[in-house]
């Protein structure tokens, strides 16, 4: 699976940080649908759920 690219502003919030959707720890990240999650808590998830497109941008 490759990479997600989150270089985009809109995947960071600078005003907060939220509990991860996926690991519960803070994080200003944000998914495409605005869902607060690490790039690599994301990534990891992914890995193990291939048909989904739950956090791709």
């Amino acid at each position: 699976m490759p990479l997600l690219d989150w270089r985009a502003a809109r995947h960071f919030d600078a005003t907060r940080d939220l509990p991860c959707a996926l690991c519960g720890r803070p994080t200003p990240m944000r998914s495409h649908d605005r869902e607060p999650v690490h790039k690599v808590c994301a990534e990891a998830w992914l890995d193990q759920h291939p048909t989904t497109d739950r956090f791709h941008n």
